[in-house]
C-alpha cells in the first residue's frame, strides 16, 4: 500500500499551486488576503494556484511571487521555489535565481501611490513657479485701481437641485473573472465565489445592509435599475464592508453640494 502511494506521488507530484492553496486554506486566508499582504495582483495568484504560469510576466517573477506567497502562509519558500523550477523545467543555478528573486519580490517594488505622489509634487512646484513668474504673488497695486475701483457685482449662486434617489435592482456584472463575497450587517453570507466574465449577480432587495468584499473592485460593473454607477474601488486593491444597497450606492455617487458663496464686499477708494 505504501509502495503504491509512493509510486503515485512520484508519477503525480503535488504542484506548487496545490501546496500553496492548502497552506492558505489551513491559515484561514482568502486569496484576496494574500493579494493585500504581498501586493501581488490577484490574477497572478490565481495563475500560480492553477499552475498557469504563462499568465505571469516571466520566470523570475513566478519564483519571486511563489516565495512571497509561501512566506505569507508559513510555507517553505526555498523548497517551493525549487519545486517550481522543476515544474518549469529550468536548469539555472540557484545563485542566479536568488539574485533575480530579490528584484521580483513584490514587497520591494515601490507602491503606485508613491509614484503618483512624486508626480503631484512636481506638478505643484511647476504651477507655483509659473504663478511666481507671472507676478501673481506681487502684493503691489496700481494707483489707478486704488482711486477708481471697478464696481463689484453680486453674483447669486444657484444650488443644484437635489438628485432623486436611484431606484431599481442592484446588479453586479463581472467584466473579467472575479471573486467576491456579498454579506449583510450580521455577516450572513449571501454569495461567495467567482463570477465568470459577463456573469451577473442581483443583490437581494430585502437584504439587511448588504456589503461586498473583493480584491478586484474595478472588474465589477455596478448598475441600479439599469443605470451605471461608479466602480466600487480602484484596481488591484482589496475592498470590504462597501455598502451595495441602492441607497448606499446612490449616496456614494451623489456629487457634493457646494456651499453658497457669501456676497463680496464693495471696495472703497483710498483718499
Amino acid at each position: 500500500m505504501t509502495d503504491t502511494g509512493s509510486a503515485e506521488a512520484a508519477l503525480f507530484p503535488e504542484r506548487v499551486g496545490d501546496k500553496l492553496r492548502a497552506a492558505r486554506t489551513a491559515a484561514g486566508y482568502d486569496l484576496s488576503d494574500i493579494a493585500t499582504r504581498t501586493r501581488i495582483p490577484l490574477r497572478h495568484l490565481e495563475a500560480i494556484e492553477s499552475g498557469n504560469y504563462s499568465e505571469l510576466p516571466s520566470i523570475t517573477y513566478a519564483v519571486g511571487f511563489v516565495k512571497a506567497y509561501a512566506r505569507t502562509v508559513g510555507g517553505d519558500e526555498v523548497e517551493l521555489a525549487k519545486t517550481l523550477r522543476s515544474e518549469l523545467g529550468q536548469e539555472i543555478a540557484s545563485q542566479s535565481f536568488d539574485a533575480d528573486d530579490e528584484v521580483a519580490d513584490p514587497a520591494r517594488i515601490p507602491p503606485k501611490w508613491l509614484a503618483w505622489t512624486a508626480i503631484l509634487i512636481v506638478l505643484l512646484f511647476a504651477g507655483g513657479y509659473g504663478l511666481w513668474r507671472n507676478g501673481s504673488f506681487d502684493g503691489g497695486t496700481s494707483p489707478v485701481a486704488e482711486t477708481q475701483p471697478a464696481p463689484v457685482k453680486k453674483v447669486a449662486v444657484a444650488l443644484p437641485a437635489a438628485k432623486p434617489a436611484a431606484a431599481g435592482p442592484v446588479i453586479l456584472t463581472a467584466r473579467d473573472d472575479v471573486w467576491f463575497r456579498v454579506y449583510d450587517k450580521n455577516d450572513k453570507v449571501l454569495f461567495e465565489g467567482v463570477k465568470k466574465k459577463g456573469e451577473a449577480y442581483t443583490v437581494p432587495a430585502d437584504a439587511d445592509t448588504p456589503m461586498i468584499r473583493t480584491g478586484r473592485a474595478d472588474q465589477i460593473a455596478v448598475t441600479i435599475g439599469g443605470a451605471q454607477v461608479a466602480a466600487l474601488g480602484p484596481a488591484e486593491t482589496t475592498v470590504k464592508d462597501i455598502g451595495i444597497s441602492a441607497a448606499a450606492l446612490a449616496a456614494r455617487n451623489a456629487p457634493p453640494v457646494p456651499p453658497q458663496a457669501a456676497p463680496a464686499a464693495t471696495p472703497t477708494a483710498r483718499p
